[in-house]
């Protein structure tokens, strides 16, 4: 048997795995936060396990562990099925992806420990980032290098909005952790002041554009064609709204530094290119509802689907909604409040984690070479579980913030605040209840997943790898 003649998928099924134990280690971690909001009591006075500790640990967990290892693993299936050649480098495959875990998990291990750089999305250590960077560097030559040989001429929207997410991430990582080491654990960064907060913030909010949505884009393109078996309904829109993102987000970070030291000819023009962002954005959710016209009837059979479109509604929502917090007018009632965060888990929640999920759901079957899920009932059970959870969070947070928002601004007629900070926090202490709410039923949802998965794979773990033939090349065949 010539194994050229197969595509690899080994690393894809590894990977996979190790997303949905993120999904669980991470989750958990966000609901036990969430928890401690409103019993404080619950850190136990254990280091590892205070709000400031444990919530770093929480985000680079699902962020670099559930979505690294999904975004890895679908690039890997993805880019051969739309290039139709095998992996550039199988053994390297593997490397990236040991290597991502080796180092999210010691990166997470870290900051428990107190290890931090103390920058949003960015706080691990150097000799950690520099592992990483390999890590990825090795990413983008197993990527590039099977683009490179690739037997179809076009190269598919989705390798586009994969190869950005490769290249911005690496440019973004390395240029915001330049820093001067002084010991094995700590260094001094090279920025200090408002450039230090204007480049943190060209990364952290590009690191949620390119990583949490570039990529994921990445990952919709191939899955809903798929699912609805129908090609894009424009691919030239798809292109379009591809560049038009690239130019645009790049812009937009110091809108998280809205009346601040920062030059404010810097603020009003990530303001304009936020707002100017809703189109790419929009175009992008207008391809995906054309491309199902015709297909809505699946709907009711395939769990999968049910994800994968919803997380378009998500996506469509916080795309909107992002910009119009980075108006000056609206941001200085949301800045600083439980609405940012309600914002960012409605974009984490509802669009990166719900297209995780369908993607997941669509691919295991056939990695595994069976046409069913051990459930469907499970899954449709999860989708359900994951909605109203996700709906509870976020309007939970949305009430909060808006009430912390206009209270912050309330004076009397001698210019004094009328609420204390502590007046605030009991307002609050409801809306986190229902934030609790929302997050057990989200997490829920993915332990049964994890379990629906699990069983799939025990029911067909003989048949396991399982060898697909690369199939010959037909004009116009670009999936």
């Amino acid at each position: 048997m010539n194994k050229n003649s197969y595509y690899t998928d080994s690393t894809t099924v590894f990977l996979i795995a190790c997303t949905m134990l993120w999904a669980v280690i991470g989750m958990s971690a966000g609901v036990y936060l969430a928890a401690e909001l409103v019993m404080p009591h619950l850190n136990f006075d254990i280091p590892q396990i205070t709000f400031g500790r444990l919530r770093p640990f929480h985000t680079n967990a699902v962020i670099f562990g559930f979505g690294g290892s999904a975004l890895i693993a679908t690039a890997f299936y993805t880019v051969q099925r739309t290039c139709h050649v095998r992996l550039f480098s199988p053994k390297l495959a593997w490397i990236v992806a040991i290597g991502w875990q080796i180092g999210v998990a010691l990166g997470v291990g870290s900051l428990l420990m107190g290890y931090t750089s103390s920058k949003e999305y960015a706080e691990f250590e150097w000799p950690i980032d520099i592992a990483v960077t390999i890590v990825w560097v090795s990413f983008a030559i197993v990527f590039f290098g099977t683009l490179a040989t690739r037997k179809i001429r076009p190269i598919y929207v989705s390798n586009w909005f994969y190869g950005a997410l490769i290249i911005v991430v690496a440019m973004l990582h390395i240029v915001n952790n330049l820093a001067i080491p002084y010991s094995w654990t700590q260094a001094y960064p090279i920025y200090e002041g408002a450039q230090d907060a204007i480049v943190q913030w060209w990364y952290g909010h590009n690191a949620v554009g390119f990583f949490l949505t570039a990529g994921f884009l990445g990952m919709f393109y191939y899955t809903l064609p798929k699912q609805a078996d129908k090609p894009v309904w424009s691919y030239r829109l798809s292109v379009i709204a591809f560049w038009a993102f690239v130019y645009t987000y790049i812009w937009v970070g110091p809108h998280h530094l809205h009346y601040t030291a920062i030059p404010d000819w810097l603020m009003t023009v990530a303001m304009i290119m936020s707002v100017i962002l809703v189109l790419p954005s929009w175009a992008t959710m207008i391809n995906a509802v054309m491309t199902m016209s015709g297909a809505w009837d699946k709907l009711k059979t395939d769990p999968g689907m049910k994800f994968v479109v919803v997380s378009m509604i998500f996506y469509a929502m916080a795309t909107f909604e992002g910009p119009m917090m980075a108006i000056k007018s609206v941001n200085v009632i949301s800045h600083y409040t439980d609405w940012t965060i309600g914002h960012v888990h409605s974009g984490a929640l509802g669009w990166n984690a719900f297209v995780t999920f369908g993607t997941l759901y669509f691919l295991v079957p056939k990695l595994l070479g069976t046409t069913e899920l051990f459930s469907k009932r499970l899954a449709n059970i999860h989708f359900w579980l994951a909605l109203i959870g996700v709906l509870l969070y976020i309007v939970a947070l949305w009430g909060s913030g808006v009430s912390q928002g206009v209270m912050n601004l309330s004076l009397n007629n001698y210019g004094q605040l009328n609420y204390s900070f502590i007046d605030i926090v009991i307002v609050t202490i409801p809306y986190h209840w229902i934030r609790l709410t929302g997050g057990l039923l989200f997490l829920s949802g993915a332990l049964l997943m994890t379990y629906n998965l699990y069983k799939t794979y025990s029911t067909n773990k003989s048949a396991l790898p399982v060898l697909v033939k690369i199939p010959k090349v037909h004009p116009g065949n670009e999936i």
